[in-house]
């Protein structure tokens, strides 16, 4: 039995691959969408210091339908597809393939990987402030006043001769680009630590020619001083509050399967077997998500673990214990409330229809359920209502 990504999620990385890009748009005339309101969950008290969170869902590559979700723990209502009724002057509403979503200084930055731009929108009314372009745009982390964001830098296809990638900076208070910084090929997530931002490297349009470093970035000179061999084809990064880098990698979704390793202080790499598609942190505990593919059966059984970022050990192979991850099709986001501890998974199902967000109680067991946009994939918490 040989550990790889789910086979779905490989189907969808090669289509992103293969396919360029199209920018379908709601025409002028046409009304906004409305967004689907349902109550999932009980109304929480009105002193949460989390008000909610915003989910971006990807969409279909080619179609224009990354959404916005929301959901709000004081009326336990989730709010599906808000975007284009708060902006229904944004005639292409978010875009095409929605790859990463953060907050930073009362804005919200949602990171459109195939319209190559990053919306920027107000944090408490979900608000279209302005567009930023950069090519290919992947993700997108913050420090000191400036937002760096990934970029492939090419267009959307495969390309073994594709040019390098690099980090756009960002001056948050002006909304424009103000340094870029080369990378390796196809740059993915980013972490800052100790004045240096990291950068997994991935090479995924140079199959079989992957990436496998992390590139190391001075943020005071705003150049790469180091490269550090991982693994082929980088993916997400997540720093933990001992001073280690976590990274995932993708593996090739055949002989290497996926893996997840750790970038000590001293920068030196080590490993631990685990399945790791995609993963979140919640003090000392990584909650991750993954999937080992069985050749024999054609078939995938999903793993969620939690892993000790302390002692650098698995201490849980499953954080659901009650049997509703077996249900899943594609798990694919994951993010845990650093508050009451709840861990959120979202199924991406088929990548073509709508997908799922499941809630979990601390201890493992299914609170709620509700039907999101298409690919759900990305969360951020925010203790500013929504108004």
């Amino acid at each position: 039995m040989t550990v790889t990504p789910n086979k779905h999620i490989a189907v969808l990385l090669l289509c992103v691959a293969a396919a360029a890009c199209m920018q379908a748009c709601r025409k002028g005339e046409e009304p906004a969408a409305q967004p689907t309101v349902t109550a999932v969950a009980p109304a929480a008290p009105g002193e949460e210091p989390i008000k909610g969170f915003f989910l971006l869902n990807e969409g279909n590559m080619g179609s224009n339908k990354a959404t916005l979700d929301w959901f709000d723990y004081e009326t336990g209502q989730y709010s599906k597809n808000i975007f284009a009724q708060r902006n229904p002057g944004v005639v292409k509403e978010l875009g095409d393939v929605g790859n990463d979503i953060q907050i930073y200084g009362g804005k919200l930055y949602a990171v459109i990987n195939c319209s190559h731009l990053v919306e920027v929108m107000d944090a408490g009314t979900a608000r279209h402030i302005a567009t930023i372009p950069i090519p290919n745009c992947r993700y997108i982390t913050f420090s000191g006043g400036h937002a760096y964001v990934s970029s492939y830098a090419g267009k959307v296809q495969a390309d073994p001769g594709a040019r390098l990638g690099y980090v756009a900076k960002i001056d948050t208070a002006l909304l424009a680009v103000v340094g870029e910084c080369s990378v390796g090929w196809l740059p993915e997530e980013m972490a800052v630590r100790g004045g240096r931002l990291y950068v997994a490297n991935s090479g995924g349009y140079r199959v079989p020619h992957y990436d496998s470093t992390v590139s190391v970035i001075d943020l005071n000179t705003f150049e790469e001083v180091k490269k550090i061999t991982v693994a082929i084809n980088l993916h997400r990064m997540e720093p933990d509050s001992h001073g280690n880098i976590w990274v995932t990698s993708r593996g090739d979704y055949g002989g290497a399967g996926a893996g997840i390793y750790i970038i000590d202080g001293n920068d030196a790499v080590s490993s631990l077997q685990l399945p790791v598609g995609n993963m979140a942190l919640c003090g000392d505990s990584l909650y991750t998500c993954g999937t080992v593919w069985n050749h024999a059966t054609g078939s995938s059984t999903a793993s969620f673990a939690i892993i000790n970022t302390l002692t650098k050990s698995v201490v849980s192979n499953s954080f659901i214990t009650d049997g509703t991850g077996a249900a899943m099709q594609t798990p694919y986001g994951i993010a845990v409330n650093p508050d009451t501890r709840e861990i959120y998974v979202t199924d991406a199902k088929n990548h073509v229809t709508p997908g799922t967000l499941y809630c979990f109680a601390p201890g493992g067991t299914k609170r709620w359920e509700v039907t999101t946009g298409d690919i759900p994939a990305h969360i951020v918490f925010t203790r500013k209502k929504l108004i």
